[in-house]
């Protein structure tokens, strides 16, 4: 950090404070806190990009075209779905993984356009 960042006086604008310190004690922080831990592992973000981009996905097939194998891709489905990130349904032998809904696929799919720009490197 450099001087230049940092306020050269402390004032502060006391409505805003107020305001903004009681929405800190009902925003779910513990619990988005841990979707954006999940999203930050490379593969399940690769995942959650796979079923953001179909309906749902059989495990095998996540596994193909992430070039892992079913046992390492069934590991992080299972987590995206115990945060709460997706769901599945067994089929036969066949288990098929969705997201949970609508919200975590904005998510991840303006996350993604977020990177193309070029903003995280900065």
């Amino acid at each position: 950090m450099t001087k230049g960042d940092q306020c050269e006086i402390f004032q502060y604008d006391s409505e805003k404070v107020d305001r903004l310190s009681k929405s800190m004690d009902v925003e779910p922080f513990d619990v988005t806190a841990k979707i954006f831990k999940a999203l930050a592992d490379e593969t399940r973000l690769k995942i959650a990009f796979l079923l953001a981009s179909e309906e749902e996905l059989c495990v095998c097939d996540v596994a193909t075209i992430i070039g892992s194998s079913t046992a390492t891709a069934s590991h992080h489905l299972r987590l995206l779905k115990n945060i709460g990130l997706a769901k599945y349904r067994k089929e036969g032998k066949l288990v098929f993984y969705s997201l949970d809904d609508d919200h975590v696929k904005q998510l991840i799919l303006n996350g993604l356009e977020h990177g193309k720009e070029g903003k995280g490197h900065e």
